[in-house]
C-alpha cells in the first residue's frame, strides 16, 4: 500500500513496485490518471484515526506500507498536518494492523539540518534542522523510528536527498524550470536566480528501487534510518545549464540575476553517505545525471 500515491515520488514508487511483481494499492485524497493501473482508495489520512488506518490495512491485507505522503506548502498548519500528524496516525495504524506489515517511511536528508561545505552526511550525524519543513519532517521520522525501536512496528526510514528525474513536482525549483524550458523558444530568455549551491540529487526511479528493496529485505532493518542519495554534491548552476542543453536551447536563454531563492530544507550543501543503503539494502543509484535531466523534460 502506497500512501501519497499521486505525488511525484508516490506515483513512481507505485509503478516500480508493480514492475517488481507487487500488487499495489494506491492511496491518496483524490484519484489521478497517473495511478490508473492500480487499485485505488480515496482517503484523507489526517482525518482518520490510528485504529481506522489499521482497519484499512487489515482489510486490504497489506504486508507493506510506504508513506510517501507530504506537502510542499510552507504554512505551519500544512506542515504539521502532512509531516507530523499523518506519520503518527500511520504508525499507530501499522501497529494495530493484522499481519505486522512493514512500514517504509520517506524522510528527507534535510532532517540533519545545514552542514558546512564538504561535509559527508552519514546516519550518525546530528539532526539539527532549522527550517519549519525540515523540523516537521524530522518529527515524523522520529515518531516512526521510536515506535520501531520500542518494538511496536517493523519500520525503516529512508532519508532521501533532493529528487529529480521523471514526474518532477511543479512546485520544486527544477520542476518549475523544466516547465518553463518546455515553453521557451531559442530567442526567448528566462530570468533566474541561482544560489552558489551544491546539493545531492537522486533520481525518483532510484528512490523507488530503494523502497522496493526495503519492502523485500529479509534482514534486520527495523528502526534504521537509511540515507538515499547519489553520494555526489551537484552544482545547481551545472544542473540548470545541463537541463537547458537537454532541452536543445542555447545557454543564453538563462538570464541570471537577483537574490537567490531560499531552500525549504536549509543550507547550500548536501552530500549523503549512502554506505548503509549499499550494506543493508544492496542499493546504489543507477541513473546518470544526464538521464535524470532529460527525463524531467520528457514527461
Amino acid at each position: 500500500m502506497v500512501l501519497g500515491a499521486t505525488g511525484c515520488l508516490g506515483r513512481q514508487i507505485c509503478a516500480t513496485l508493480a514492475q517488481q511483481g507487487h500488487d499495489v494499492v494506491a492511496v491518496a485524497r483524490h484519484f489521478g490518471p497517473q495511478i490508473a493501473d492500480h487499485r485505488f482508495l480515496a482517503r484523507d489520512l489526517g482525518r482518520m484515526t490510528g485504529p481506522e488506518v489499521g482497519a484499512m490495512l487489515t482489510e486490504e491485507r497489506a504486508d507493506a506500507v510506504v508513506n510517501a505522503s507530504g506537502t510542499w506548502e510552507r504554512s505551519a498548519a500544512a506542515l504539521d498536518y502532512a509531516h507530523v500528524r499523518v506519520p503518527r496516525l500511520v504508525t499507530e495504524g501499522v501497529a494495530a494492523a493484522a499481519g505486522r506489515p512493514r512500514l517504509v517511511h520517506i524522510g528527507t536528508i534535510h532532517e540533519y539540518g545545514p552542514v558546512p561545505a564538504g561535509t559527508v552526511i552519514d546516519e550518525h550525524h546530528d539532526t539539527r534542522p532549522e527550517t519549519p519543513y525540515a523540523r516537521a519532517k524530522l518529527t515524523g521520522t522520529r515518531t516512526v523510528l521510536e515506535a520501531a525501536e520500542a518494538g511496536h512496528v517493523d519500520a525503516v526510514a529512508l532519508r532521501v536527498a533532493n529528487v529529480f528525474g521523471p514526474y518532477p513536482s511543479p512546485k520544486s525549483f527544477l520542476g518549475t524550470l523544466a516547465a518553463r524550458l518546455s515553453a521557451t523558444g531559442p530567442q526567448e530568455t528566462i530570468d533566474l536566480t541561482l544560489a552558489p549551491a551544491r546539493r545531492d540529487h537522486v533520481d525518483t526511479r532510484d528512490v523507488a528501487d530503494a523502497v522496493g528493496r526495503a519492502v523485500r529485505s529479509s534482514g534486520d532493518i527495523s528502526g534504521q534510518a537509511v540515507n538515499i542519495g547519489r553520494g555526489e554534491a551537484l552544482s545547481l548552476r551545472d544542473l540548470v545549464y545541463g537541463m537547458v542543453a537537454a532541452a536543445g536551447l542555447p545557454p543564453e536563454v538563462i538570464k541570471e540575476g537577483g537574490t537567490p531563492l531560499s531552500s525549504a530544507g536549509g543550507g547550500d550543501w548536501t552530500l549523503a553517505d549512502v554506505g548503509r543503503a549499499r550494506g543493508l539494502l544492496g542499493w546504489s543509484p543507477l541513473h546518470t545525471v544526464e538521464e535524470s535531466l532529460k527525463a524531467m523534460l520528457a514527461l
